[in-house]
């Protein structure tokens, strides 16, 4: 799922900067986003620390890998299925 403008590092640190007291419209305008996506930003990723976020990044790129896999794999066996009731 790629992110369309601000990387996960920049979204941790506006919400550090939120959380130092500058005001969200400041935040917003600086990054170039709506209110609304900062407030589900900070719905998100609130108490996640760098580190932590890379580790759900690279969890997230895991379990795609995974679920394509699988499908591919379940492909595969209705193919060979198909084929094994056609010959039968």
């Amino acid at each position: 799922m790629p992110r369309k403008g601000q990387s996960e590092e920049q979204i941790i640190a506006a919400l550090k900067q939120y959380e130092s007291g500058d005001r969200v419209a400041e935040i917003c305008r600086k990054l170039g986003v709506s209110e609304a996506t900062f407030y589900t930003w900070k719905k998100q990723y609130t108490g996640l620390g760098v580190q932590e976020l890379r580790e759900l990044r690279q969890l997230r790129e895991e379990n795609g890998r995974l679920k394509r896999l699988v499908a591919d794999l379940s492909l595969d066996r209705q193919i060979l299925q198909e084929i094994v009731s056609k010959k039968l």
